[in-house]
């Protein structure tokens, strides 16, 4: 689970504008930071069921925001996905 400061300055950094909080950037962003913690959790409690179910949930609606971004804007989806590591 993300501190309210962890996503206050996944906000900060991704916003696209001063008071951004729900683009698909910032979206994308604290989605991407959930699922790495997630991750992290379920390595360490692999018999962590609803868990898992919340990290496929967060992983799916992940790929279809970015689906979105990469309709709506390709060079704002490249930018995403080179500053977050993605595939």
């Amino acid at each position: 689970m993300l501190s309210k400061k962890q996503k206050e300055n996944i906000i900060a950094k991704y916003a696209t504008h001063k008071s951004d909080t729900g683009s698909p950037q910032v979206q994308i962003a604290i989605l991407t930071a959930e699922v790495t913690d997630l991750t992290g959790h379920l390595r360490t409690h692999k018999k962590d069921h609803s868990s898992r179910r919340g990290l496929i949930r967060k992983v799916n609606e992940r790929r279809r925001l970015l689906q979105y971004l990469e309709r709506e804007d390709k060079k704002a989806y490249k930018k995403l996905k080179e500053a977050l590591k993605l595939k």
